[in-house]
């Protein structure tokens, strides 16, 4: 059981190697039915004068996908960024350099996850409201899927959905390089490692891209 928060002598050791598989073997425990637990009284306590995680996810806001559960991570130990369709804007890059460049986090993880209705209604070309927008970010996707799919290029298509979610990983990282020096600078350096993966609704499982 997990009882100690990580202190920021612990986070100036990590490297975004090790945080990526500690979250994968985290991801591991969760899928075998085996979490460590935590002793979340103690961590609220050891955690109110300050926070030092050691990642940041930016995934959906599906909750089927509760990101500290399906990686086993407890109270101070990673930022999560949620928006529908886990893609970067102007507040979602802020929120990943805070993490990264004040806060100390070793590695920013695009987590995506099989089935999204984001990104289904994207494939589909929905139009509703404010959602509208939303999705227009993940049309990039969406193109780019019909080039390498055959078949409907729309949600019917479960191979071109799952092509979609993996593309709007992958072109989201490269514009969290595009549009933040920061984080670029960062991992050119080798302070951070910017990742994607995919989260399986079926087996629960954390596959990386």
């Amino acid at each position: 059981m997990k009882n100690t928060a990580i202190t920021k002598d612990v986070q100036s050791r990590l490297t975004p190697n090790s945080v990526l598989k500690d979250l994968l073997n985290g991801n591991e425990r969760f899928v075998n039915g085996n979490l460590e637990g935590a002793d979340n009284a103690a961590l609220v306590q050891q955690t109110t004068g300050g926070q030092f995680p050691k990642a940041v996810v930016l995934s959906c806001i599906d909750s089927r996908v509760p990101v500290e559960t399906v990686l086993d991570q407890a109270i101070g130990d990673i930022f999560v960024a949620r928006v529908a369709g886990n893609f970067e804007n102007t507040d979602i890059l802020g929120s990943l350099e805070y993490s990264c460049k004040v806060a100390g986090s070793k590695l920013v993880l695009v987590l995506g996850h099989e089935a999204c209705g984001a990104v289904k209604a994207a494939c589909d070309g929905v139009e509703l409201g404010n959602i509208t927008h939303l999705l227009s970010n993940i049309a990039p996707a969406v193109k780019k899927s019909a080039d390498e799919v055959e078949g409907e290029a729309n949600s019917s298509n479960a191979e071109f959905v799952a092509k979609t979610v993996e593309n709007n990983v992958k072109l989201t990282i490269d514009r969290i390089r595009e549009k933040s020096p920061i984080l670029k600078e960062m991992e050119d350096k080798g302070e951070i490692s910017i990742v994607g993966a995919v989260y399986s609704l079926q087996t629960g499982k954390v596959e990386m891209i």
